[in-house]
Order: C-alpha cells, then sequence, then structure tokens
C-alpha cells in the first residue's frame, strides 16, 4: 500500500480560542501505486485539509498517516520535507510558476531541493520529455506570461512529476480553467497515472472530472464516504 490513513481527525480552536471545530472526523483511506482516486464535496468540508494531511503539508490532530509504509507523525520537519521533495508531487488551482523563470527553469525548480542524483542531464531530459508529452515542447524558453491558463496548468503538471514521486496530488487543478482545458487537463491527468504509474488524488468540485477516475468518494461532514454511483 502506497499511502495509508488510518482512523484521522483534523479540529481547530475556533476565534473565541475556547470552542474546537472539528473538520476532518475519522477518516480512513487506502491508496495503492498507480491507482486514482477523486475525492469530491461542498466547499468548506475540508477537502484541501485532507489534502494537506496526505502530502504531509499538514499533520492530524488524532490518526495514522503512512506513505510507503513510514508513519509519517514520527518525522521532523526537515524528515517531512525530503519526503514531499522525493516522493510527493503537487498540483494546486493556481500553478504558482515563477514569472521570472522560463517554463523549462519552472520544471527543474524542485530539483534543486531533491536528492543529488537528481541534479543531472537527465532531470532535463525528463522535463524535456514531458513538456514534448503535454504538448509544450516549442515553449521551453517562454515565460509564464505567455502561456495561456490551460498552458500553465499543463506546466505545473510536469513540474509536479519532474521528481518522478509516487503520490500525486492535484486540488481543484481544473477550478480556473474554461471548460475545453479543464476537460484536456482532466484528460492528461488521467493518461500520466497510467504511464508514469504515479498514484493520484483528485480533489475536484467538477463532478464529471470525478466520475471519470475508478474510486471515487465524497467528504460530508468530515467523513468520507464512498460514491454511491460506483
Amino acid at each position: 500500500m502506497l499511502l495509508e490513513l488510518s482512523h484521522v481527525k483534523k479540529s481547530y480552536a475556533a476565534p473565541d480560542g475556547v470552542t474546537v471545530v472539528g473538520v476532518l472526523k475519522d477518516i480512513n483511506l487506502q491508496l495503492a501505486a498507480g491507482e486514482a482516486v477523486a475525492v469530491s464535496g461542498p466547499s468548506g468540508s475540508g477537502k484541501s485539509t485532507l489534502l494537506n494531511i496526505m502530502g504531509a503539508l499538514d499533520r492530524p490532530t488524532q490518526g495514522q498517516v503512512r506513505l510507503d509504509g513510514r508513519d509519517l507523525q514520527g518525522l521532523n520537519e526537515t524528515e517531512l520535507a525530503a519526503v514531499r521533495s522525493r516522493r510527493i508531487g503537487f498540483v494546486f488551482q493556481a500553478h504558482h510558476l515563477l514569472p521570472q523563470c522560463t517554463i523549462l527553469e519552472n520544471v527543474l525548480l524542485p530539483t534543486l531541493t531533491a536528492p543529488a542524483e537528481l541534479h543531472t542531464p537527465a532531470a532535463r531530459q525528463r522535463a524535456a520529455r514531458l513538456l514534448e508529452r503535454v504538448g509544450l515542447m516549442d515553449r521551453l524558453t517562454h515565460r509564464p506570461g505567455q502561456l495561456s491558463g490551460g498552458e500553465g496548468q499543463r506546466v505545473a503538471v510536469v513540474r509536479a512529476l519532474i521528481n518522478q514521486p509516487g503520490l500525486l496530488l492535484a486540488d481543484e487543478p481544473t477550478g480556473s480553467l474554461d471548460r475545453a482545458s479543464a476537460e484536456n487537463l482532466g484528460r492528461l491527468l488521467l493518461d500520466l497515472n497510467r504511464e508514469e504509474g504515479v498514484a493520484l488524488v483528485l480533489v475536484t468540485h467538477a463532478l464529471e472530472l470525478a466520475r471519470r477516475l475508478p474510486r471515487r468518494f465524497e467528504l460530508k461532514d468530515g467523513e468520507l464516504q464512498k460514491d454511491r454511483s460506483q
């Protein structure tokens, strides 16, 4: 099992400093290498919180998160940063590309904090191959401001995959795109899930996109419920 969440709970203190607000309640999920899972649900249901816990960006209040059989709760911040850099790729609604860097430079940025074996010409070759795969080989020297929204998100997907992660987490990646670009990006994520063998967890409001994935869940009232249409 690549990723395992066992009895995960997450709560925050309300602004009054006294009330405790429960966001996630007893979440259990297992994800095998190469699987694809969609998580939908209303705004404010905790989808991004769940993704942040999966990606070691946040810690649960209770419960256990294991990646590659390793309990993330026992790791310090330096060790968690290493896990994120090597094993997890992130794609968000905003692509967060650096405007002063070229497309190729943006894609290679994660390798700067990765193990030394990734600081090689092979990383540039992989970047070029992936950019060609997503139809952007002719944009290597362009800046983000010269791209469309859909093109920018494709670059963000390639950047997320450059370190060959085992897990790709996508948080509303099509939310800011027009319908055609959103459909293309959704198709691309699923194709890369298969081609790269990377496990995919996709958080989305777009039900038509969620239904393309083989496993689907809805996060409602802090609980992860299996989609009844499956």
